[in-house]
């Protein structure tokens, strides 16, 4: 039998559901997205009953939020 093949929307989804989340530029560097194609992902994973949340660090707009999903469709997680 053959593996179900990964896609790199499962790979983002694997990635978010660590304890540690995952930043956008991780996402990027894994997937080899542009970042405008990793939020795409994030609000479609939304969209799609994922609640994902976001931690900016303290001062402002750096670019290092970590992303987590905190709770799957269906209220799982």
């Amino acid at each position: 039998m053959e593996k179900a093949r990964q896609t790199k929307t499962d790979k983002v989804r694997a990635m978010l559901a660590r304890p540690q989340g995952a930043s956008l530029d991780a996402i990027c560097r894994t997937t080899g997205w542009q970042p405008h194609s990793a939020r795409a992902v994030l609000s479609g994973l939304r969209k799609a009953g994922y609640v994902i949340d976001r931690d900016a660090p303290e001062g402002g707009k750096d670019g290092s939020s970590t992303y987590r999903i905190t709770a799957e469709p269906g209220g799982g997680r």
